[in-house]
């Protein structure tokens, strides 16, 4: 048979072997937190605790989930529930949905764009696309925090960021009182209204959660640190008031807070539940001793931090480097990955983590002029978002009519055109998203040699565009931070460390700086064996330095 605790360390067989009413796992980054829940579950039912078919392990990716699966099927246990939230809560919506209203549930909105279009159409409201793709998540974070209207106008002034746009708040609040009666009258939910359903119904229909509770009689949480107020709500109501709840996270890794991810529920557990059990696992089996030395350092003295103990690896040192542009920074990324390359190091092995998304242009220029493949991951490919794609063709245009005038005044008009105007938002989102990725164009056109012309910049941009959409084997990943999470490599480069880019121009609270301390934690500890540490004093149009980011300075040689 099978021994469900063969090489689990001692932390991690508490986490295996406890009985008996809550638990909290606090797990840091790389000890191992998903091989200890799989275990516990397939110890579990090795020893009659649980039954596979009435434990449901929750997720916060469909990745995470299949990946969970597929570790307890190893481990020789089949039946187990492993789902996301809203995957969970669309089984159930659908299958009780018809006995409750006599007919068949909504179709799920694939976009809120549409919606939010024909809503404003309707309030005789005009504003761009990157403002609807804000407005849609605005909409998003009333719901997530299950907010009625009239919540949602108090909360969102108190929240004190700007809205989307620059509307006013009984506009935007308008605009989301018209949205849900659009939804309705198109017969459409959305993706929150998957949960905010799921939850009603369970709240109001007595024969439906008492079948649910039947059906399931063990809860697990993963990543709990990115639950949200929603999520926590549904899960209370599917536990009702029994006590076999196993919740995983580290608060140090909370980087959603933007999308109403909140720690409180993790560090607030051992006060809900005084007789529950808390276990750390502190063994960090990913990262070397000077990775996992500055992560401790990173989070030292902040609510929930704990204290990683590097278990081997690599020794090498904390490589910084200080660039003295944004080019020169990226052609120093760019060889020293040729050089590792060079070395036997594999491609596949490398990523180089950024703040967002307009970053990757001059690191994926610099990798490729050296020969190396690049895949990006995550958001939308910079080449395929939709106003780059508009700038490509208003280039183009502008070369095919042979218009006049210096290379850079021909690309600053005509992102100028564009919206690119004036300084950057001041808040997170698709508007700050569309203003960084026109300046990264009007930068790279800066950057062309002197005399080149339109039609030499447009195809350039064109071939760019046609080598970097499609994965390659063998290539160098470019990622968010937050696309990353979850991921580890034994190479990390982390550029763009200077104030205004990480932390990010519009943190400007203590609470959002935390929020970035907490993404360059989680950037950090994404190090296998080499990290690599960058920053440029100068952008190409910038006339005054850039400032090293307070983060960098704060780790200095001796914490590394």
């Amino acid at each position: 048979m099978l021994d469900t605790l063969h090489g689990l360390d001692e932390s991690q067989r508490v986490v295996a072997t406890t009985w008996g009413g809550p638990l909290c796992v606090l797990a840091g980054a790389g000890t191992g937190k998903t091989r200890a829940l799989t275990h516990r579950i397939a110890h579990g039912v090795a020893e009659g605790k649980y039954q596979p078919e009435q434990v449901l392990a929750l997720t916060f990716t469909t990745k995470a989930a299949s990946e969970m699966g597929q570790r307890l099927r190893t481990l020789g246990v089949q039946g187990v529930a492993t789902r996301t939230f809203h995957s969970a809560a669309l089984r159930q919506l659908q299958h009780f949905w018809p006995t409750i209203t006599g007919g068949r549930l909504p179709d799920i909105a694939p976009s809120k764009a549409p919606l939010i279009a024909k809503t404003l159409d309707q309030l005789s409201i005009s504003v761009d696309t990157a403002v609807v793709r804000d407005l849609a998540g605005d909409i998003e974070w009333r719901k997530v925090h299950a907010y009625t209207l009239e919540d949602y106008r108090l909360k969102r002034a108190e929240l004190g960021k700007s809205l989307p746009g620059g509307l006013s708040l009984e506009v935007v609040a308008s605009i989301h009182e018209r949205y849900e009666q659009v939804k309705d009258e198109l017969g459409r939910i959305d993706f929150e209204d998957v949960l905010l359903g799921t939850l009603g119904m369970l709240e109001t229909e007595q024969r439906v959660v008492d079948r649910v509770r039947a059906q399931y009689g063990v809860f697990l949480v993963d990543e709990y640190q990115d639950v949200s107020p929603v999520q926590q709500k549904l899960l209370e109501v599917w536990l009702g008031s029994r006590e076999d709840l196993v919740v995983v996270g580290d608060a140090s890794q909370t980087i959603y807070s933007f999308a109403g991810a909140s720690s409180s529920y993790l560090l607030e557990f051992p006060e809900r539940y005084p007789q529950g059990t808390l276990v750390k696992l502190e063994r960090n089996y990913r990262s070397g001793e000077h990775i996992v030395r500055a992560a401790n350092h990173i989070m030292l003295g902040r609510p929930g931090a704990l204290t990683l103990e590097a278990q081997g690896g690599s020794l090498e040192p904390i490589h910084r480097h200080i660039a003295r542009t944004d080019e020169a920074e990226a052609r120093y990324v760019a060889t020293t990955i040729k050089g590792l390359i060079d070395q036997g190091a594999s491609p596949d092995g490398i990523a180089v983590l950024i703040r967002f998304g307009a970053q990757s242009l001059e690191i994926e220029s610099a990798l490729r002029a050296q020969g190396i493949g690049v895949r990006i991951h995550g958001a939308t490919p910079f080449f395929e978002e939709a106003h780059v794609k508009r700038a490509l063709m208003e280039i183009r245009g502008a070369a095919v009519a042979g218009v006049q005038g210096s290379l850079a005044q021909v690309v600053e008009d005509i992102l100028f055109g564009l919206g690119l105007q004036g300084d950057a938002p001041d808040h997170q989102g698709a508007e700050r998203n569309r203003h960084d990725d026109l300046a990264a164009l009007r930068a790279l056109a800066q950057s062309m040699p002197s005399g080149s012309t339109v039609a030499e910049f447009s195809d350039l941009l064109a071939d760019r565009a046609g080598a970097g959409d499609a994965p390659a084997v063998g290539a160098v990943t470019i990622t968010t931070v937050h696309s990353a999470k979850g991921r580890e490599w034994p190479v990390v480069f982390v550029v763009g460390l200077s104030e205004g880019m990480f932390p990010i121009s519009y943190a400007t609270t203590d609470e959002a700086i935390e929020e970035e301390r907490r993404l360059f934690y989680v950037a950090v500890t994404r190090a296998q064996d080499a990290l690599y540490l960058s920053m440029a004093e100068r952008g190409r149009a910038e006339q005054s330095p850039r400032a090293p980011s307070r983060f960098l300075q704060a780790l200095a040689p001796s914490g590394a």
